[in-house]
Formats: C-alpha cells, structure tokens, sequence
C-alpha cells in the first residue's frame, strides 16, 4: 500500500476530527433536556411577558443545581414571539421541531394560546399556559396552570354582589377572544342573578388602546344613574396605563366607581403612579403580599437572580412556578419526558402554591387554586381583603353558558376527551 501524500493526510486528520466534534455535540444535546420559553419580549404585551422569561430562567437554574432532570441539565431555549399573534405559531413549531423541546412554557393572551394550539396538536408537544384565560377549551398538549373563570372571574362578581352591592356593571375589555368570551359569561351570569339589561355596559378596545378619556366620561356618566357601579376590566397588556391614569384625571376614584382587574398585577401597577387608584381591587390567585414562608423564599429567590429588590412578583409567575414543579414531578414519576407518558403521569400531581396550600393538576388539565381579591396600595402592592376558605377546582367548560353546562373535559381513560357531553354521551373536537 503506497503511504499518504500529505494533502491526503490533511484531509484524514480534518475527517476524524469533524467527526469527533459531531460525536462530541451529538453528546452534549444528549446530555440536556431543552425547555421552550414562549413569551413576547418586545412589542405590547412585553410588560407583562418579559418577567415570565426571566421566571423561567430562575426556575431552570435552581432544579439545575439540585442535580438537573433525570440525570441531565435543563437547556432553556428562550425566543420571543413578539406579540405578534401568527408568529407565536411559528416560533412553537420551531420549538419543537428544530429545537426538539420537551415542554414549551409560555404564551399570555388567549389569541396567542389560540395560535399555537394547533402546532401543539399536531406535533404532539406540550405547553404549560400560566395566565387566566376564558375557558371554554380543554387540550391533551396543554396544562392551564392560569385560572379559569370560576376561579377568578366569577368569585370577583360575587365579591362586588356581596360585600360592595354593586348594582350596575361595566365589562370593559381588550377586543380578542378572552374579554369577548369572559364577558358572554359574565353577562349570561349577571342576568341570571337578575341583573337587568340596561344595567350592563360591554365596551371593546384594542391592544394598545391610549386614548380613553371618552370612554372613562362614559363610564362616569353610567356610574352617575344613582345605583352602586364597578368596573370589571379584562383590559390586557400596557393599555391599562393610560385607562388608570384617565381614571384618575376624571376624578374616578374606588369609592365612586370601584373597577376590579383581572389582567394587573403587580408587574402592570409598578410602572404607573398609583397614588389615585389606591382602593381599586384585583382579582387574582396570588399576590406577592401574601404572608407565607414559601412566598418569602420565592421572592428571596427572585431578587437574587434578578439583582434588583425593587423587582416584584405576580400571580402568572406563580402559575409557572406551580407548573413548572408539576412537569418535573411528572417527569421523574414517568421517568421520561416522552409527550404520552407526561400526559399520563401528571394528573393527580400535587405540589405546593406560594399561598400556603398546594395545586393539584386534574384530569381537564386544569389545576386548583385559591381566589384571593386585592385592594391596591399606594405602595403598588395589594392588601388581601377577601379570600376562598378553599382551593377552588378550574371548570374548563362554564356552567352558565346554554352550549357548555353538560360539557366536561377528562383526559383519563375511558373518556380521554377535552369536550365529553354529559348528555348525549358523545365526545367533539380534540379526541385522544
């Protein structure tokens, strides 16, 4: 055999040592277990989105210094759909196709959820959704670790009913899916309370809305028919400061017309003067006031990884707290990250919330948690003035809608079906 020229010699040693680098990175992506981060990091929904990213990076970074999942470290694979609705799509299917993640984390507004279900769907992956959102929706692919309206929306009505006596109510939203729906619940609930229809005011505005002195006059002459008026806003995103900061200009204040919120938190409130919107209530599951040594340790936790003590915490990043904790329980009991058998495993998974008690994921895919009403301070926090005695199961189909009170969602053999109808026996859409 004649020896090697040296330009041959060249390209044997360039061979084996590509081929040792590919080994060497084929190892190292072996070697993790990627996790999808899902949430705007530009555009109008960053206000609230970024700091979910940020959650995430943390709780990655912990379960990595306990030893990782299942042996492995945790990559976080982190891309910013950028509110953009038909992107969200697109940055889901990438992913999980190109990235090959084992659970994506993500999403805030309902459209956004709506975009990327389909992908999840057909590609069979998983997303841990951690805002509340209108119900009227149960998939295989998703865990609703967020609240459903009987676990936020309707116990705020009841608050205002109740204790305030609100006799006159104004449903003002963001114009997408979520308000529209929550709202139809709402309205069908109030009416069946014996609210009547002229004592109910339904206003849409788009993302981004900034002009609202018109509709704030509205609001105030609604207010002025000599019957107690609240405000019930699922107006989302950085719209919500100027409504506030109108609210304040026209003199509105939280004993005149109080307005309870379902999309600001913390996070919303601490880039605003709060100072005029103190008394004004939130209805949420969690607030970063809530005095418990788990919420102490998580804020602890939060501060030193995001080095700053002036950063706050909110409902949405519990949620993710609590579903992120559920994955890796499932994980390890299924001992895999495998889609199917995550599915399978995770019902039934219990872990603690941030408010003393414990979130359990149920066979709808939705999870238990506590409603908590918030008043606002001046400080920009919230000062719990009502609460559940209980943790409160999530109803992925309303009880008060003609087309969804004899649906049910239960993704366990032998219904396997996020839309059972209870009556005719028959289950519709998604069936597994």
């Amino acid at each position: 055999m004649k020896p090697l020229t040296k330009p041959a010699k060249r390209f044997l040693t360039g061979m084996i040592a590509a081929t040792t680098i590919g080994l060497s990175s084929v190892t190292m992506a072996a070697d993790t277990i990627k996790v999808g981060i899902l949430h705007s990091l530009s555009g109008t929904m960053a206000i609230s989105e970024t700091t979910l990213k940020d959650t995430m990076l943390m709780l990655i970074e912990e379960q990595n210094k306990k030893g990782g999942l299942l042996g492995k470290k945790l990559e976080p694979v982190v891309v910013d759909p950028a509110s953009n609705w038909p992107l969200f799509a697109e940055k889901a299917r990438e992913l999980i196709e190109k990235e090959k993640v084992a659970s994506v984390f993500g999403c805030w507004t309902s459209v956004s959820r709506k975009s990327v279900l389909p992908v999840f769907e057909e590609l069979n992956g998983l997303l841990f959704y951690p805002v509340q959102y209108e119900g009227e929706e149960s998939s295989k692919n998703v865990f609703y670790t967020g609240a459903a309206p009987n676990q936020q929306a309707i116990p705020a009505v009841d608050y205002l009913m109740n204790e305030i006596g609100v006799k006159r109510w104004v449903l003002a939203g963001t114009d997408y899916v979520y308000p529209r729906t929550t709202n139809k619940i709402l309205e069908a609930y109030l009416k069946a309370k014996g609210v009547a229809e002229p004592d109910i005011m339904i206003n849409y505005t788009p993302f981004g809305h900034s002009d609202w002195q018109s509709i704030v006059s509205d609001i105030k002459k609604f207010g002025s028919a000599g019957k107690k008026t609240a405000v019930v806003s699922t107006i989302n995103g950085d719209a919500n400061v100027p409504f506030y900061k109108e609210l304040g200009n026209q003199g509105i204040s939280a004993e005149d017309i109080p307005v309870v919120a379902f999309s600001v938190g913390e996070e919303e409130l601490s880039g605003i003067d709060t100072a005029p919107l103190v008394g004004h209530l939130a209805a949420w599951n969690y607030f970063m006031s809530v005095d418990d040594p788990a919420n102490d340790a998580f804020i602890e936790s939060w501060h030193k990884f995001i080095k700053s003590e002036d950063r706050v915490s909110n409902d949405p990043m519990e949620a993710h707290y609590i579903g992120f904790n559920m994955w890796v329980k499932a994980v390890e009991k299924a001992g895999s990250t495998d889609t199917d058998k995550v599915v399978e495993a995770i019902i039934g998974v219990e872990v603690p919330n941030l408010t003393g008690g414990t979130a359990k994921m149920l066979k709808n895919h939705h999870i238990t948690k506590p409603v908590l009403i918030g008043e606002i301070q001046d400080d920009g926090q919230f000062s719990v003035v009502w609460q559940t005695e209980g943790a409160v199961p999530g109803d992925a189909w309303s009880d008060f809608l003609p087309g969804s009170k004899d649906i049910i969602a239960d993704w366990t053999p032998p219904i396997s079906c996020g839309n059972y109808n209870t009556k005719t026996k028959k289950c519709s859409g998604q069936y597994y």
